[in-house]
């Protein structure tokens, strides 16, 4: 049913929401109407590339980001225009933990380093040397890991400090996108509470952590700043985007947060099954404070609610290498084949950790491995064997939600690499013991940025008031349980030989 005003008129003819989205390969611009459905034919998607290092570099041109997001924009703009359309606010979610340095007149003095970037591997066990690993995780909700802004901070002090000295704010790109358009860097406690120096449950800086980091309050957004859209372009860009001044621009949140929002976990009835390049699983909780788990992260959604999970850096990736490096069949022909086989048939062990471990033991040094291959061993069978492997990895981070928060009804699945496999989205529900229901929003992650700002702004009482369309529900089969849970066990056993024992 369509959301309505007290007159009684339908939000979803005279609101309209401009959605943000910069993600780890491509940035957009889409169009949601007051129902929180995307407008067709609206929009401009743009794709990029990062730069790789040997070393394991992961960077992005921050200029190069902001040039492209540009363009997307204006592209919306006289498309909006030329319905004769006008905005009611301007949402925004980009990937979280990645971070740049500004001078004073927020120029970058170093790239966007992306979370994937693992050259501060060694920083983790200083960071580790200096603070209690335990305590540190229960007040920020983060580990020390390449993943966060801590062990990166201190990477670039010993390998570019004249950026160190010259950088004088630390940004998300959301901020420093938002320095250029408004004047001046406003955040969210969405983005900072994925920095690895938040506190989610107090919504403030750690001050343990800042005092052994090249960073002071006065270089990162007050916290008492935050979530406060911005309204007035600057000169330049009011000419670029006349209708596009004047309304609400809300800061950027964390893509992860959007995506639960858009797929409708947002109570822990429901959990979020995302599988995108990466993967992750996650559940929101309406409440001002959490006893945070080991092995789990927690940031935020808002300053009203929590985000509770774990993160894959493997996900469809682990797919996309399997396709490019074996000998498969067309793509028709191999999800035949793989939905075929019976779980586990191929009597191989894999640990799918191709770009290090996030979730739940968080290894950045740890790298995939293959077990139990012959010379009968077939390409279709390591390809079924290193998509379970991804099941069994979110069951892992599962059975630690549910320990915190109790046991979902179902499992909301999101993301292409995903739901383009049905065969897979079966193993999902088999390793997990849960219904996995497949969530149709085209775009899950833009849509939540924009119900955000519908309930930001008034047009709609509640984030659960309109949901998302859904379709194919996988029910576990039963017979298998046992299966995956066997798999489980040699998983974890593999994973004890290789990276925890001398």
């Amino acid at each position: 049913m369509a959301a309505r005003t007290a007159a009684g008129k339908s939000l979803g003819d005279t609101t309209y929401i401009v959605s943000l989205d910069v993600g780890s390969s491509s940035v957009r611009t889409l169009l949601f109407d007051g129902n929180a459905r995307q407008v067709p034919d609206f929009g401009k998607q743009l794709t990029y590339r990062v730069s790789t290092t040997a070393d394991g570099g992961v960077e992005i041109d921050p200029e190069e980001l902001a040039t492209l997001l540009s363009e997307c924009l204006s592209a919306l703009h006289d498309q909006m225009r030329q319905a004769g359309i006008r905005a009611s606010a301007v949402a925004f979610c980009a990937f979280w933990h990645s971070f740049l340095g500004a001078d004073q007149d927020g120029k970058p003095v170093t790239p966007i380093l992306h979370l994937l970037d693992t050259r501060s591997a060694s920083y983790v066990n200083v960071l580790a040397s200096k603070l209690d690993l335990k305590e540190s995780h229960a007040r920020t909700g983060t580990v020390f890991h390449t993943s966060y802004w801590p062990a990166r901070m201190l990477w670039l002090v010993d390998n570019r400090p004249e950026a160190v000295k010259a950088a004088r704010y630390w940004r998300s790109f959301g901020e420093y996108f938002y320095a250029k358009l408004f004047g001046k860097a406003v955040g969210s406690t969405s983005m900072q509470s994925g920095t690895g120096i938040w506190n989610p449950n107090r919504n403030d800086y750690d001050d343990a952590l800042l005092r052994l980091l090249p960073v002071s309050r006065e270089q990162l957004p007050a916290p008492e700043s935050l979530d406060e859209p911005c309204t007035k372009l600057l000169p330049a860009y009011k000419e670029q985007w006349p209708d596009f001044d004047g309304i609400p621009w809300f800061p950027a949140l964390g893509d992860g947060a959007c995506n639960n929002v858009g797929s409708g976990c947002v109570t822990p009835d429901r959990v979020s099954l995302m599988v995108g390049t990466t993967g992750a699983m996650r559940a929101v909780l309406e409440q001002p404070a959490v006893d945070i788990p080991e092995g789990l992260w927690c940031y935020r959604v808002d300053r009203r609610r929590l985000v509770l999970g774990g993160a894959l850096s493997n996900g469809g990736e682990v797919f996309a290498w399997m396709r490019r490096t074996l000998a498969l069949p067309s793509d028709a022909e191999l999800e035949s084949q793989i939905a075929a086989m019976e779980p586990g048939a191929h009597k191989l062990t894999l640990l799918p950790l191709f770009a290090g471990e996030r979730s739940t033991g968080w290894r950045a040094d740890a790298r995939a491995a293959i077990a139990g291959m012959s010379l009968h061993t077939s390409p279709v069978e390591i390809m079924r064997a290193s998509l379970e492997s991804v099941a069994l990895r979110f069951r892992q981070i599962y059975e630690v939600i549910v320990e915190r928060v109790g046991e979902p009804g179902e499992v909301i699945a999101s993301g292409a690499a995903l739901l383009k496999s049905p065969a897979w989205s079966q193993m999902m529900a088999d390793a997990l013991g849960r219904p996995v229901v497949s969530c149709q929003e085209p775009e899950a992650t833009s849509r939540g940025a924009a119900l955000l700002a519908l309930e930001r702004i008034g047009a709609i009482e509640h984030i659960k008031d309109l949901q998302p369309a859904t379709d194919v529900v996988y029910q576990p089969r039963a017979e298998y349980f046992k299966t995956y849970s066997d798999m489980l066990g040699r998983q974890r056993k593999l994973y004890r030989k290789l990276f925890q024992e001398d």
